[in-house]
């Protein structure tokens, strides 16, 4: 009998509303972000430009700027704290923001999937930790004058993006043992070991990634086909898919 060998290690998957909002986007490349344009003057202060109205709701240039570095950081690149953002980010930083919105609309009208305030402070606490304590957290927010009830929400928001998506595609996507069987004799050459629990375990971990991949896809396409949204800045309507 072959000695079973351990099974490749499954990847610990990204967190959702990352995973389909900024995949694919680089941090640091592509074009140079282009300047915020002032569209308005309020009582002699200059305003942001209109990036995108969603669903009557309207998306500023800093508010998806600050969206944007706070996904980065959460996914780890921490130097998004500070560091100019290109056209590339702020792209599928829109991307990510639409999609957060729409099911968060859509759950507000049936009052469902509230974020409770010990997870939010719980995001918060992770946020924090990411810039090194509360003083990196406070330079953060002052360096992009932003308040930290609007951080709150931000998090808030992409909590319940997350929760929304999930339960329409988590029971959807799990797969058979006799699936799972059917992967590993397609490849054995991946698999060398026995058809043991840690081939198992690492093989559904990895059907089911695949499998939510696709329907978190075409849910959030689902959403979005009798959607409102208008693309206002120029790389917001390149970014349009």
């Amino acid at each position: 009998m072959r000695k079973a060998m351990p099974a490749p290690r499954a990847r610990r998957a990204a967190p959702l509303w990352l995973m389909y909002g900024l995949l694919g986007t680089s941090f640091g490349a592509g074009r140079a972000a282009q300047p915020l344009v002032p569209s308005t003057v309020e009582e002699g202060r200059m305003m942001d430009r209109v990036v995108a109205v969603i669903e009557g709701q309207v998306l500023t240039q800093s508010e998806l700027e600050m969206e944007a570095r706070v996904a980065l950081i959460q996914r780890g690149a921490v130097q998004a704290a500070a560091l100019p953002l290109d056209e590339q980010t702020l792209q599928g930083a829109l991307e990510l923001s639409i999609n957060q919105r729409l099911q968060v609309l859509s759950a507000d009208r049936l009052q469902a999937f509230p974020a409770e305030p010990a997870e939010v402070e719980a995001r918060l606490d992770a946020f924090r930790a990411r810039l090194g304590g509360e003083a990196g957290l406070q330079r953060f927010l002052t360096r992009h004058d932003v308040g930290r009830d609007a951080l709150l929400g931000v998090l808030a928001r992409g909590l319940r993006a997350e929760r929304i998506l999930d339960s329409r595609v988590r029971l959807k996507a799990q797969v058979s043992e006799a699936e799972v069987r059917h992967h590993y004799d397609a490849h054995r050459d991946l698999y060398p070991g026995e058809f043991d629990q840690a081939a198992r375990t690492a093989i559904r971990e990895e059907l089911v990634r695949a499998r939510y991949g696709t329907l978190a896809a075409q849910a959030l396409a689902e959403v979005r086909k009798s959607a409102q949204v208008r693309r206002v800045a120029p790389f917001a309507r390149e970014a349009r898919r």
